[in-house]
């Protein structure tokens, strides 16, 4: 073992109104994302598979519907979590999250714009 003891930041005891309000709202979006998904598959499993009513396929428009719905669950609890242990880099985190979607949302568009073409 080294002789140095690992420091963890201090977290900060006393927590806005405002802050809290951000993070529930970032977690209220991860959990709409997350039913929109499981509400989606649960339908078509149910539609499809079990009571054989109709045959979707999976076409651009539904895989990209999966992907979106999910990943974007994933990441916005992932920001709420983030965002829980340590309030002093809140700007920095909520830009990242931003530009990552940016970035993936036109990484979607594009991607389906090659398979269309």
């Amino acid at each position: 073992m080294s002789k140095f003891k690992k420091t963890k930041p201090k977290r900060v005891t006393t927590i806005s109104e405002l802050d809290v309000k951000f993070e529930k709202i970032i977690q209220f979006s991860g959990w709409i994302f997350l039913l929109v998904f499981i509400g989606f598959m649960g339908i078509w499993i149910l539609l499809e598979f079990i009571l054989d009513i109709i045959h979707l396929t999976v076409s651009v428009g539904v895989f990209t519907f999966i992907i979106f719905s999910g990943i974007n669950s994933a990441v916005s609890f992932g920001l709420a979590t983030k965002l829980r242990n340590n309030y002093q880099k809140k700007k920095e985190f909520f830009i990242d999250w931003l530009l990552g979607e940016f970035l993936f949302c036109m990484f979607i568009i594009f991607s389906l714009a090659v398979y269309q073409w």
